[in-house]
């Protein structure tokens, strides 16, 4: 594919996307950009978080993936449909009751001020370095399809994905989202299905002979028994399950669309039907990488020795020029989808819970300050998440699904202890020793992770040191509990 059609392409997608930002910017305030003044239709919501919860990581990782574990990410996708009924039910009752702009002030006022700027500080720490992987991912694509060619330097690359991004979403921010993400997530679940039925027609399967050749080829096992692997069914139901909890209904960036509904029910609905509608999701993904393999293998085609690259590679260098245009689409639309509405978030986050922002308040004067700290802020975090992309470059050795996985085992944990302890107990804690055993705690679970085998006769943990992590901040909390009760806020 040349690079003049890539920059084409891509071109034209970021002009419909800012075009979309100037007419949901318009007359947009703090309210506007960090609420979308609560009036988000339920089913926009729900189909724009499909391509927020899946991203480029999805779209690239997932695929490639399946060699090494075959269709097992799907006992963590069905692990995700308990998490959203917690979130749907226990979580966003809370969050609507309490009329929360950012989640983490319910630790505010369940604990006080150390554990709010702590739970705070962990989420602004977790969605940096997810959506340092995302992009990343995307930047690596566009440098393979585009930047290569034209001898311009990966830093460059990152740089232009990042601004792409700060010039959509600096002025309406979490309004502009919820609808830009709507089109992203059709542009990529189209790009799934267009490329699935072209490598179909490039093997001659019928729709029965395509399921059949997926369903006996040595990809497709789901279910996993071995205790001491870290596939194990249980191990990744409820890694799955927590995972969800922790990535979704504790998180800012996923939690602020789902506030933007008009009420808590609009809230349900939107929950209800985007838990369903990913599972489908992730299987066709599977389904895809699958069909993948099976392509380079009757092919005689060279499998890359990343993952990650066996997807990008065989659609700009193998398939035909129209599947390079939907592959390019479809990962430009997956990442942007999701590292847009961080970008969003973190500028929420830190607005919110650091700088003290009051989006009640609507002068004149108080909207124009604010305004230009905003801009100031989602001006530093698109540059922080530069160098952290950067940094990522040069220490990323292993599928980047993988790697966002793990880190949030370490980086949501203590978020998960937090929340867990104050809406399953009564007690109150010493608020000033909530951020030594935040600090504690993913130190203490990573020792343990890695030196399972012999301390606990062979077990390795997996994605469930997530559980692992936030138990120990939960007995950390209990250790640090007052003598009385507390009377706060709780479900």
């Amino acid at each position: 594919m040349s690079p003049s059609l890539v920059i084409t392409v891509i071109s034209g997608y970021f002009i419909l996307l800012i075009a979309i930002s100037l007419l949901t910017g318009r007359k947009s305030d703090s309210k506007t950009f960090f609420t979308a003044n609560r009036q988000s239709p339920w089913y926009l919501v729900a189909f724009g978080m499909i391509g927020a919860s899946l991203s480029g990581v999805t779209f690239i990782s997932v695929p490639g993936w399946v060699a090494g574990t075959q269709f097992s990410y799907m006992q963590v996708v069905f692990g995700y449909l308990l998490g959203y009924f917690v979130i749907a039910t226990v979580l966003m009752p809370l969050y609507y009751r309490l009329n929360l702009v950012s989640i983490y002030g319910y630790l505010d006022q369940r604990f006080g001020f150390w554990s709010y700027k702590t739970g705070a500080f962990y989420f602004l720490l977790s969605r940096v370095v997810g959506a340092s992987f995302r992009l990343f991912l995307v930047a690596g694509v566009l440098q393979l399809a585009l930047f290569d060619a034209w001898g311009i330097d990966f830093a460059v690359t990152v740089m232009v994905t990042i601004v792409l991004i700060w010039l959509y979403t600096f002025r309406g921010g979490i309004k502009t989202i919820v609808w830009t993400d709507t089109l992203q997530t059709l542009f990529m679940l189209s790009a799934v299905g267009i490329v699935i039925y072209l490598i179909s027609q490039e093997l001659s399967l019928s729709a029965v002979e395509l399921t059949t050749t997926i369903s006996e080829s040595k990809y497709s096992k789901i279910f996993f028994w071995d205790w001491q692997t870290s596939k194990n069914f249980f191990k990744q139901f409820f890694a799955g399950a927590f995972i969800a909890i922790v990535m979704t209904g504790l998180d800012q960036d996923m939690m602020q669309k789902n506030l933007t509904c008009k009420n808590i029910g609009d809230a349900q609905k939107n929950m209800f039907w985007f838990s369903l509608t990913l599972v489908v999701v992730n299987l066709m993904f599977l389904a895809l990488g699958a069909l993948l393999y099976i392509y380079a293998d009757t092919k005689g085609i060279a499998i890359p020795v990343r993952s990650d690259d066996l997807f990008p590679m065989l659609a700009l260098e193998h398939f035909n020029i129209f599947v390079g245009i939907i592959f390019l689409l479809g990962i430009v639309a997956a990442a942007y989808s999701s590292a847009d509405s961080a970008l969003t978030a973190l500028t929420t986050s830190f607005c919110v819970d650091f700088l003290n922002f009051n989006t009640l308040e609507d002068t004149l004067e108080l909207q124009k300050k604010q305004k230009k700290t905003r801009l100031i802020v989602h001006v530093g975090f698109s540059a922080l998440l530069f160098l952290v992309i950067m940094v990522f470059k040069e220490i990323n050795d292993e599928a980047v699904i993988s790697a966002v996985f793990t880190a949030a085992g370490y980086t949501y944990g203590p978020l998960l202890g937090l929340y867990a302890f104050g809406l399953f107990t009564n007690l109150q804690v010493r608020d000033y020793g909530v951020p030594i055993v935040c600090v504690l705690s993913p130190v203490l679970s990573y020792l343990l992770s890695k030196h399972s085998e012999e301390l606990l006769f062979g077990y390795r943990f997996g994605f469930e040191i997530l559980i692992v992590n936030g138990a120990i901040t939960f007995i950390g909390l209990l250790l640090l509990q007052k003598n009385q009760s507390s009377g706060s806020v709780r479900m």
